[in-house]
C-alpha cells in the first residue's frame, strides 16, 4: 500500500470513528462546564492560601528574626 492508500484509509477510519461518538447534550454540556468552572476557583484558592502561608512562614517569620 503506498502512503496515498494509507493516508484514505486513516481518514475513512477517523471519519467512522467519529460517528460512534456520544456528544454531550446542551445540560450536560452546561453542568460539565461548572463543574470545570468550580474546581478551577477551589484550586486558586487552594495555591493562593497556600502562597500566603509560606510567605508569611519564609518572609515574615524566618527573615525576621534574622532582622531584615
Amino acid at each position: 500500500m503506498g502512503r496515498i492508500a494509507n493516508t484514505k484509509t486513516f481518514i475513512d477510519e477517523c471519519i467512522a470513528e467519529m460517528g460512534k461518538v456520544t456528544w454531550p447534550d446542551r445540560d450536560q454540556l452546561r453542568n460539565a462546564t461548572w463543574v470545570v468552572i468550580v474546581f478551577t476557583l477551589i484550586l486558586a484558592l487552594v495555591i493562593w492560601v497556600m502562597d500566603f502561608f509560606s510567605k508569611l512562614v519564609l518572609v515574615d517569620f524566618i527573615m525576621g528574626m534574622f532582622g531584615s
